[in-house]
């Protein structure tokens, strides 16, 4: 059963906005007392978030579909809908955020950090946050929007400072095994590692973290045996380490030429040429191999390389590498530039910027007016298209924003179509050039007039105040002389 997963998909979908209520307060000898319909909750985040306990993707290999839970919506009473809840995935450090498309959405190194994937849609007004001095009892409320949908590729880049490379069977697993207290397989045959194994170092004043990666062979760039599927894990390692094995049995291979080949397979997998080098020739507890590093040493010296001669089941210089590679690590913290405060960036718009344009579009031969942008696209999804009133809320809104004038620029007459939303899932409609954005017939569009006239009571209070004024005056005007 596979335990290790560095690579998954995830289908994310973050909740839905509840809908505004449109209600209206009645109580005992007060039957319209005014509108109070709550607003809808907002949906819940999909959010992932870095957690240094977990080192492994396995759990949404077995479950990629993950939802968020939807606000509720608003209640009479002025009682808002409840929030959803946000979904907090966690994954590990170093964990890779990437579209369909391959580019990179967010790169989550850091205990504790997070990233919003998927947001959730935005609550729906109810009627009393819509009403107005001119729109006293909306008869209507806006709807909760959908929350986003994303399909996104989750890859694990292990976060550690050194890298044990080298073919299989060259005694990585056993290496970090006496470096570390880590336990991985270990064996007599190839491929033993099928997933990177991480241990912690100290040497002195300094603690480090050591990789083992699984064996590399010819070709493993370009997806032979192992080593593309885990060559991401070296990406972020500060020093490489060759490990050499200076008492193989297989005649056609020698360190030289295995140090080439790997060097060739790192080349072509691309990103790692400014990384510190190290040489380990490894076993030389075995004769053969004692006399094989000392052959080797001189020519790979003379390459550049800093090379040790050890025996991981002999413990036979140990100390000195974890020393040595301890150092390199060091001056690759001190040279790396130091950490900033995060920069907030305010991007005003433009004063000329509408936030929106008008595209036109030949559909079948007929034109086809297509409005983008972020508020005329908001406002559809929000609109409740059964209720007249709200449809005239929604022209009204169109007008204010200027939809109408640009619509007139580019063109459009009377009866043209008119898109709104994206183009899969656009609201058509003819168009009307009209005064008011075409909503005439709806008059005075959410008022309520009998809020306008008095009840009957009162009216009856009045005429018999009236009455009395009357009587009153007849009097004082009455001169018996």
């Amino acid at each position: 059963m596979t335990t290790f997963v560095d690579r998954v998909e995830l289908h994310v979908a973050a909740g839905s906005g509840g809908h505004g209520c449109a209600s209206v307060h009645r109580e005992k000898f007060k039957p319209l007392g005014g509108p109070d319909g709550g607003n809808g909750g907002r949906g819940g985040d999909i959010v992932l978030t870095v957690d240094q306990s977990v080192t492994t993707l396995l759990e949404y290999h077995h479950s990629p579909h993950r939802k968020a839970t939807n606000g509720k919506p608003g209640e009479g009473g002025n009682r808002s809908g409840k929030d959803g809840q946000d979904l907090v995935l966690v994954v590990p450090d170093g964990t890779v955020v990437l579209d369909k498309a391959g580019n990179v959405l967010a790169d989550l190194v850091g205990h504790g950090t997070s990233y919003v994937a998927a947001q959730g849609g935005r609550g729906g007004l109810g009627n009393a946050a819509l009403a107005s001095a001119r729109r006293k009892a909306p008869g209507f409320a806006l709807l909760g929007e959908p929350g986003d949908l994303q399909d996104i590729v989750l890859e694990l880049k292990t976060v550690a400072d050194v890298a044990l490379v080298g073919y299989p069977s060259a005694g990585k697993s056993s290496l970090i095994s006496v470096l570390s207290a880590a336990k991985p397989k270990i064996a007599d045959y190839p491929f033993t590692t099928l997933v990177p194994n991480l241990g912690v170092v100290t040497a002195g004043s300094t603690v480090y973290t050591i990789a083992d990666v699984p064996g590399l062979i010819p070709g493993a760039s370009q997806g032979k045996g192992l080593g593309l599927e885990f060559l991401r894990h070296v990406e972020r390692c500060s020093v490489l380490v060759h490990v050499l094995d200076t008492a193989t049995l297989e005649s056609e291979r020698d360190p030289v030429s295995d140090l080439d080949i790997i060097e060739a397979e790192l080349k072509q997998y691309g990103g790692l040429d400014n990384r510190p080098r190290m040489v380990v020739l490894n076993k030389i507890d075995v004769p053969d191999g004692k006399d094989l590093a000392e052959m080797v040493r001189p020519d790979l010296e003379a390459r550049g390389y800093r090379v040790f001669e050890v025996s991981a089941v002999a413990h036979l210089g140990l100390r000195e590498l974890s020393f040595a590679l301890a150092d390199l690590v060091a001056k690759a913290r001190a040279a790396k530039p130091k950490e900033e405060a995060t920069r907030i960036v305010i991007r005003p718009k433009a004063v000329d910027d509408a936030g929106f344009s008008v595209v036109r579009e030949d559909v079948g031969g007929e034109p086809l007016f297509r409005v983008r942008g972020e508020k005329p696209e908001r406002w559809v999804r929000q609109t409740d298209f059964n209720n007249d009133e709200a449809v005239g809320y929604l022209a009204d809104r169109l007008n204010r924003l200027g939809v109408e004038d640009q619509l007139m620029k580019a063109g459009a007459r009377s009866g043209d179509g008119v898109a709104i939303g994206p183009e899969d899932n656009a609201v058509v409609f003819d168009w009307e050039p009209t005064v008011t954005a075409g909503a005439e017939m709806l008059g005075r569009r959410g008022e309520d007039h009998r809020f306008e006239a008095q009840r009957p009571a009162v009216t009856r209070r009045r005429d018999k105040q009236a009455e009395r004024d009357e009587a009153q005056q007849e009097f004082d005007d009455f001169d018996p002389f």
